[in-house]
């Protein structure tokens, strides 16, 4: 590995006193990256304990020290009362970028206690992509007030990322960019870069645009900083990027970035003119977001299901009960059906709900990997019908196996052998049909444009309850009575 290296002495901090000094200090810093990273219990503890005892004073010298995502944390960790006394201790000195890590039903609060003219200061200050972003979620009249109260050039940029469709890459790119000339060369770029005011926090590539704006390459920044001066940048630029269009849907980019390990990727138009740029924090918050919802939408939860109120969670939850109350409407009319059967041989009673919940459990193992996999490009048509083999021969090995144990249980346990088979008869057909079925629900689902995640787990649970009853009352309706 190569190393750095200072030409100078002890005046820049890195000769051998600066070093013996860094590493005499180190283990202090190992010893403690709790104290770094991350919101601890004590100072949590502590904040609580000045907003109880209402003390403004004393809760801005615990949180401003934060960074703003801790800030974030803390603020959904408490009640509507307490967040209110944090925010308005904080308020004079809040920072912006706490609202765009903020857990959106807990931002519709805090946007509610800063009021419009504080909001619109904060989102001033904030890269437009977070920007647009907290803008879409405010309400209407909120919306229009913090709008009126930009500056009239972030306004244009704010509405006009609003224009785009709301999970594209037009919301997530900024439109801070560093965009240079094609005819520049590096000493000219460098010396722009040194004396503008108005570039980008934080970049790690440069965009070579021709006089319409047209992008026609890029050139990474430490690359620049190691090229000769004179050199022309459209010398040195790599044309072989990849550009992403506005209306390009987020998973799409986020599967990009993925794929190529991009760091960063320009957005244009239809005519190659340079718009914006999508940056890997952005990708990875994406990410996060589409697993989550993901894991929510299997289990029928809403994605702000930790800090919305009873109401909003209630109904949230409703749909995916009432597709659960059909399940088990149709499960208990199949079982109806082998009521004689069942009066006769009351072992069926206590055995048949092993059947479906094995097959069940089994089926949402599948519908959870397939969902992630589909998500995630790793299951494709190509490879469809060879995953849709491998988790029918899964079901049929695992029936087997239980089978061979639940089987021999309910023989022992009845002292009846044939209950026994019929057991183990439905236990292979049922897990094999949960291997089939959770793979070619959600595939299909997917093929229709529809979204598996939400319908895969209520169509899987109602057919391995159906069959699973239906093919043990049945065995044992044929071959017992």
């Amino acid at each position: 590995m190569a190393a750095v290296e200072s030409a100078g002495g002890g005046s820049n901090g890195i000769g051998p006193a600066a070093s013996a000094q860094t590493d005499a200090q180190a283990p202090s810093r190992i010893r403690a990256p709790q104290a770094l990273f991350g919101l601890t219990p004590s100072v949590e503890a502590a904040v609580l304990a000045a907003v109880e005892a209402d003390r403004p004073g004393q809760i801005r010298g615990l949180v401003l020290p934060l960074h703003s995502a801790d800030v974030a944390d803390l603020l959904e960790r408490l009640d509507d009362e307490q967040r209110r006394r944090v925010v308005e201790a904080i308020r004079r000195r809040f920072d912006p970028e706490i609202l765009s890590h903020l857990d959106d039903s807990v931002r519709e609060l805090v946007v509610e206690i800063l009021g419009a003219q504080d909001v619109a200061a904060a989102v001033s200050e904030l890269d437009t992509d977070d920007a647009v972003d907290l803008v879409e979620d405010l309400d209407d009249d909120i919306r229009q007030r913090v709008l009126a109260a930009l500056p009239a050039a972030e306004r244009v940029l704010v509405e006009q990322g609003l224009t785009f469709p709301e999970e594209s890459a037009g919301r997530l790119m900024r439109r801070e960019v560093v965009a240079i000339p094609q005819g520049w060369t590096v000493g000219q770029t460098i010396d722009f870069m040194r004396t503008s005011q108005a570039l980008p926090d934080d970049f790690t590539e440069l965009f070579i645009i021709d006089a319409t704006r047209r992008l026609v390459g890029m050139v990474a920044l430490n690359r620049l900083l190691r090229t000769n001066r004179p050199v022309r940048v459209i010398d040195m630029m790599a044309a072989d990027f990849r550009s992403i269009t506005p209306a390009t849907d987020r998973e799409e980019v986020a599967f990009l970035f993925r794929q190529y390990g991009l760091v960063s990727a320009p957005v244009v138009d239809e005519a190659g003119q340079l718009l914006g740029v999508i940056t890997v924090d952005d990708v990875v918050t994406v990410i996060e977001e589409e697993t989550e919802e993901d894991l929510m939408r299997l289990s029928g939860v809403g994605d702000a299901d930790i800090y919305a109120p009873p109401t909003e969670t209630a109904r949230q939850r409703f749909r995916w009960l009432v597709a659960t109350l059909v399940n088990a409407v149709i499960a208990s009319t199949v079982i109806s059906q082998f009521e004689a059967s069942i009066q006769q041989i009351v072992a069926l009673a206590v055995l048949m709900p092993i059947v479906a919940a094995m097959g069940g459990n089994a089926g949402m193992q599948v519908v959870t990997v397939v969902v992630r996999a589909l998500a995630t490009k790793n299951l494709t048509a190509a490879n469809a019908w060879r995953m849709v083999g491998k988790e029918l021969a899964v079901g049929g090995i695992n029936g087997v196996v239980f089978a061979l144990i639940l089987g021999t249980l309910a023989g022992v346990w009845f002292a009846s052998p044939g209950i026994g088979l019929v057991l183990a008869g439905a236990m292979v057909f049922n897990m094999a049909w949960a291997g089939l079925a959770g793979t070619v629900i959600p595939l299909t689902l997917a093929r229709f444009g529809m979204d598996p995640a939400i319908g895969a787990g209520p169509f899987l649970t109602t057919t391995t309850d159906v069959l699973g009853f239906f093919s043990f009352l049945g065995l044992a309706t044929l071959f017992l009575l």
